[in-house]
């Protein structure tokens, strides 16, 4: 290919690149997560090659700090790593590109930062429902309250292990258990 239609393929797909970009950064606030780390975890999905820092600061327009932070926290996530290029001493930096390898380290992520606490901290709420005294005229309101609890942990507890078990499958797997659960929708 010539070298102005190599361009021209370039700037027709820089848009839509950036328009996904920015549409990852607005659902970064439905999945928990900083608009800034979702734009660049973004970037690096669709980039055609492996960026350095100074790239990522470029296109988004953010410090080095944020960039840095962001970095970090994705590779900690299990969905960007750091990579070289030879003859080149900078750092470059890729996402994961099996899609379903990188849905499971962030479910992974999420479970591990997200429902283990939050089963810890409802068993906490139970034992100390448990260990208070209640007076006579409460204890409508305290069984109530116990048997709530009892029955989010359960609901919780049956998500934790579905979630831990498709964590814990090979991502072929994952796509052919998608694919029959579609079918049968």
């Amino acid at each position: 290919m010539t070298d102005s239609l190599n361009k021209t393929l370039k700037d027709a797909l820089e848009a839509p690149r950036m328009q996904f970009v920015d549409l990852w950064g607005q659902m970064a606030q439905h999945w928990g997560i900083n608009r800034t780390m979702a734009k660049v975890h973004a970037l690096l999905m669709v980039a055609p090659r492996p960026l350095t820092a100074e790239d990522i600061m470029e296109t988004l327009q953010i410090s080095r700090g944020n960039a840095s932070m962001n970095l970090r926290e994705l590779i900690n996530w299990g969905i960007v790593r750091r990579t070289s290029i030879a003859g080149d001493r900078r750092d470059f930096f890729t996402s994961e590109e099996d899609v379903w390898v990188m849905f499971q380290n962030i479910m992974r992520e999420r479970k591990r930062r997200e429902l283990d606490p939050l089963l810890d901290r409802i068993s906490k709420c139970i034992e100390a429902a448990d260990k208070t005294p209640v007076p006579p005229e409460d204890a409508a309101a305290h069984t109530a309250y116990v048997d709530k609890m009892a029955e989010l942990l359960q609901f919780f507890t049956v998500f934790h292990k579905i979630l831990g078990k498709a964590i814990d499958q090979q991502p072929a797997f994952l796509s052919r258990l998608t694919k029959m659960v579609d079918k049968m929708i």
